[in-house]
């Protein structure tokens, strides 16, 4: 299989204000807007889109319809964590992960977004190599 683009959609309380965070703090390009549906688009990367579907929409799956979004995370690397970090906290964004130094590579924190989704920042560094010896790298 060959995979020619990369999308997320998540059911959303009011889509365009989710289009809209995403747009504010990330960047994001909302390229179609219905209401009920919205398509974002990160900057730059025309085959990376986040889209948001009214969570009570018909075209949303009946079993889920109407729920909340419970345990998805969006992860966006970076090549400046420590800067993104300051940036987005002058907001008032809550932080859930203040930043942090992992010792399998990632410096990284994490966000409440909108509508039950998390937000993790992330930027590679290198990885402790004690750990790497640990678990068997």
């Amino acid at each position: 299989m060959r995979i020619a683009m990369i999308g997320m959609v998540a059911a959303a309380e009011k889509p365009s204000a989710s289009a809209a965070w995403f747009a504010e703090h990330f960047g994001f390009k909302v390229n179609i807007d219905l209401g009920w549906y919205v398509n974002t688009q990160a900057d730059g990367h025309e085959k990376l889109n986040l889209d948001f579907v009214q969570r009570d929409h018909e075209s949303w799956p009946e079993a889920t319809r109407g729920k909340s979004v419970v345990g998805t995370l969006i992860a966006l690397v970076v090549e400046d964590v420590d800067a993104e970090f300051e940036r987005l906290t002058a907001y008032g964004i809550n932080v859930v992960t203040p930043l942090v130094t992992e010792p399998w590579g990632q410096r990284r924190f994490q966000l409440a977004g909108p509508d039950g989704l998390l937000v993790e920042v992330l930027q590679q560094v290198a990885p402790d190599p004690q750990w790497l010896a640990d678990n068997g790298f």
